[in-house]
């Protein structure tokens, strides 16, 4: 069980963002995905999940062997794909409960029951430290940063995805939120579910450990290890990656 992107290169309008990326991420694994702004991070995450305005010219995206390449944004969630987005859409109208509801439906062929729903949502709130009122409100409205956050993992831990994308969710958050955050999504590690953490800075990894971190320059993976590879990246910066790709290139 596995998500596999091979050679994959992506526009948007006429310029080229990814540029031959491949990257493998399966099941129980965790990824951390870092690069600079522009560095075509959050193209990659939005392709993953079919966004329309992100064009590909040439690859593959291939979940659990199945091409998903042309496939529609519900397609690849009901496959078991997550994404949290780094500004999650406000839905006026539309509480938080009711949506989750629509979202666990989503993915099955018969409805859940209120009361298997109910005791699933408790849970997870407790996991996440949210507070039952919580779902009452309509989904983003008025939320701050860590509340749209957090809404999103309560998401995530409700649909149980195989592969969830976690596009810069460290973004705008204070130190108290981030750990609450970041601990949810530690939680939920396992054999189950793979992951792929997308971010700039290395804060976040100060709480989730990743099993690999992949280094992003110019529409590519260029430096990939294990989690000591952002550990140098914190005392070095991107410049020594970048040096090293100038000298390989120039070679």
């Amino acid at each position: 069980m596995s998500l596999e992107i091979q050679n994959l290169h992506v526009r948007i309008e006429e310029r080229e963002i990814l540029r031959g990326l491949d990257l493998t991420v399966r099941k129980g694994e965790t990824h951390a995905l870092m690069g600079p702004n522009g560095s075509g991070k959050s193209t990659l995450a939005n392709t993953i999940m079919g966004n329309p305005n992100y064009e590909v010219t040439e690859g593959r995206i291939l979940f659990n062997g199945e091409d998903l390449t042309e496939a529609d944004p519900d397609e690849r969630a009901r496959a078991g794909l997550f994404m949290a987005f780094q500004y999650p859409a406000t839905i006026p109208g539309v509480s938080v409960a009711n949506f989750l509801r629509m979202a666990v439906n989503a993915r099955r062929e018969e409805p859940i029951k209120v009361k298997e729903f109910g005791s699933m949502l408790g849970e997870n709130m407790e996991l996440l430290k949210i507070d039952r009122q919580f779902t009452s409100r309509y989904l983003n409205e008025g939320f701050s940063g860590g509340e749209k956050k957090r809404a999103e993992i309560l998401q995530m831990a409700m649909l149980k995805p195989e592969i969830a994308v976690l596009d810069e969710t460290d973004s705008g958050l204070d130190i108290d939120a981030l750990r609450i955050v970041s601990g949810g999504v530690d939680a939920l590690r396992g054999p189950e579910m793979g992951s792929l953490i997308i971010t700039h800075y290395t804060r976040i990894l100060d709480y989730i450990k990743p099993d690999f971190v992949h280094i992003m320059l110019d529409g590519r993976i260029v430096r990939e290890g294990g989690p000591d590879l952002a550990d140098t990246l914190e005392e070095q910066g991107y410049d020594f990656i970048r040096e090293e790709v100038a000298a390989a290139d120039a070679s």
